[in-house]
């Protein structure tokens, strides 16, 4: 049975996959989570209900996994330049500017519907934030054997929250959106120095 729905569910090209979860996130702009519906989602995209409920198994699945396809540039884990600091450049230099607005606005809309819908929140979990958070952690484990980062480096695990917490905030305390420019000096002053600060006695 398990062959049978892996099939099933396998059917769809990767092409019409990207297509589906471009519609979600236009429809999600367009109306928000609370108002979406699959309904939509299947007239928007010249689908079945059937096929999009065979697929996903639902609305938070299929938004959460076209958040997480949105994403520029590909797996985190797959950016190597040799340094912390290259790193996390090139991680920031994968949106221009446009994109960091659109997707600034899309996740604080998505962020309140998350806090008021239990299933969203696990799906954002499994398909978005674990896999997030497990890259981070081996591109900081990168440059812990590299000796730029200390094993015990008290704000190693705080070294995602710090990455959110400027794109968040940006928008909430200065009204702009995140910009490569923000992003990248915030890096340099305050993500880097916190990371490789060396030890005190």
């Amino acid at each position: 049975m398990t062959e049978v729905a892996t099939a099933r569910r396998s059917r769809i090209t990767p092409e019409r996959e990207a297509e589906l979860y471009a519609a979600v996130l236009d429809l999600l702009r367009e109306v928000g989570y609370d108002a979406l519906t699959m309904d939509a989602v299947a007239a928007r995209t010249r689908s079945s209900k059937a096929t999009l409920y065979r697929q996903w198994g639902g609305k938070p699945e299929l938004v959460a996994k076209a958040v997480r396809h949105n994403k520029p540039g590909g797996s985190l884990g797959e950016i190597d330049t040799g340094s912390l600091k290259g790193d996390l450049r090139a991680l920031t230099l994968r949106s221009d500017d446009c994109q960091m607005e659109q997707n600034s606005a899309l996740m604080r809309g998505l962020a309140m519907a998350v806090h008021g819908n239990p299933d969203l929140l696990k799906a954002f979990k499994e398909h978005l934030i674990e896999p997030e958070m497990a890259e981070f952690r081996h591109v900081l484990q990168r440059a812990v054997d590299r000796g730029e980062v200390r094993a015990d480096c008290p704000a190693a695990p705080f070294m995602m929250h710090m990455m959110i917490g400027a794109f968040a905030a940006r928008t909430l305390l200065d009204e702009q959106p995140p910009t490569q420019d923000f992003l990248l000096s915030y890096i340099d002053a305050v993500v880097l120095p916190a990371l490789c600060a060396p030890a005190t006695s």
